[in-house]
């Protein structure tokens, strides 16, 4: 028999989230919807949610964290993004995932010292100017694929020059960063890629000008720039050569982001509803109206659908995560996307001429929806890897 009921500690933990999101993430984004806002406004609600644990809910109990699984953090992770899908996906689901990295590559100094900081911000870096963040997902033999940015060995540690795109997330607030990097050009991706923990004050790395979204205002996106950065020898987390292997171990970083979503998507979906109960024409509530209710019981569907899939995919992390890595957590991430933007957009028929006025907030769930099409993988290359995934191809 499988269940679908939450443990008294998993409720527990969703009511935690939710007081959480509720008391200290929606204020701010009431508080700052017409008004220009950074990290000073965000940093007091992220170091708030850190006391409570948010942070940390991978990090063991040895070390002062939660020990939490993946499902717990995708309940977790649905309440935060209910609330802001912006600050639950770039602070809270990213720095709460990336720790698994660690874990997995052995990298316990530094786990150590996230585990022992208040409110660490972590921040990782992928995509280049001229090489897109999607060339991570082809493993083939042809090296000309990936990050170009240069880990060089010099002596006993490494320097690293070159530079990472516009679209680094938490670029300019984190504390630390994990930094993919070319340790050998001659070989694929599976051989050539390096991670490096890099802290945010390293002599030699710089952070370009925020780059603007359509939505997600309260986060921080930037470029990086490394000129002769000089790292220790244990600035390299894992074996070199290792990092895509190491991210290929980490499926929890899509299914927490999708969680994210599925919370946007709920969201859009309880905007609409309570709108179309308060809203009345011809003498009747709006919601009485077929046209009207069909939306919100499509809505609902898409919803329940998609946070199925992030269940799903948060179990197969425990039990079968070869699985999950190659099917089921993008397959999640995919899924709860496009019920974000499926449920935004009937947000905004729902409400009408309102729809699209900056007076109601449907309009600001579309944009937030559409930027998970193309953060973390665009749709098309995570469908294009599980259809090979599925079909056996290489």
């Amino acid at each position: 028999m499988i269940g679908f009921a939450p443990t008294p500690e998993q409720s527990q933990l969703q009511a935690t989230a939710r007081g959480f999101a509720q008391s200290e993430i929606r204020p701010l984004v009431e508080r700052t919807r017409h008004a220009k806002a950074g990290w000073d406004d965000v940093k007091p609600v992220f170091e708030a949610g850190a006391a409570l644990g948010l942070t940390k809910i991978f990090v063991p109990e040895a070390l002062g964290g939660l020990g939490g699984s993946c499902l717990d953090a995708a309940l977790i992770l649905e309440e935060l993004g209910a609330a802001d899908v912006g600050i639950a996906s770039d602070y809270f689901s990213l720095t709460a995932t990336m720790p698994l990295l660690l874990q997995r590559a052995g990298a316990q100094a530094e786990l150590a010292a996230f585990s022992a900081a208040p409110a660490m911000v972590l921040a990782g870096a992928q995509s280049e100017p001229n090489v897109a963040g999607s060339e991570l997902m082809l493993a083939g033999a042809d090296p000309a694929f990936g990050p170009k940015l240069a880990a060089v060995r010099e002596g006993e540690g490494w320097t690293l020059r070159g530079e990472k795109s516009a679209f680094i997330t938490n670029a300019g607030v984190a504390d630390n960063y994990l930094i993919i990097a070319r340790t050998d050009a001659a070989q694929p991706l599976m051989g050539g890629l390096s991670l490096f923990w890099v802290p945010a004050d390293t002599p030699g790395m710089s952070v370009g000008r925020k780059t603007p979204l359509i939505g997600w205002p309260l986060t921080s996106h930037a470029a990086l720039h490394f000129d002769d950065v000089a790292l220790p020898a244990s600035a390299l987390l894992g074996r070199a050569g290792g990092a895509a292997m190491l991210f290929a171990m980490v499926p929890e970083m899509p299914v927490c982001l999708a969680a994210c979503f599925v919370g946007l998507a709920r969201a859009a979906h309880g905007y609409a509803l309570d709108y179309a109960k308060q809203r009345r024409s011809m003498g009747a509530p709006i919601a009485r109206a077929q046209a009207v209710a069909m939306k919100l019981a499509e809505m609902h569907q898409e919803v329940t659908a998609a946070r199925l899939m992030v269940w799903h995919a948060a179990a197969l992390c425990e039990t079968d995560p070869m699985q999950a890595a190659m099917v089921a957590a993008p397959a999640a991430k995919v899924r709860a996307v496009d019920a974000a933007i499926r449920c935004a957009q009937l947000c905004v028929e729902t409400l009408g001429g309102y729809g699209v006025t900056t007076e109601y907030e449907a309009g600001r769930f579309l944009n937030d929806a559409w930027i998970g099409w193309s953060c973390d993988f665009t749709r098309d290359v995570l469908m294009l890897g599980i259809a090979a995934a599925v079909t056996g191809q290489e």
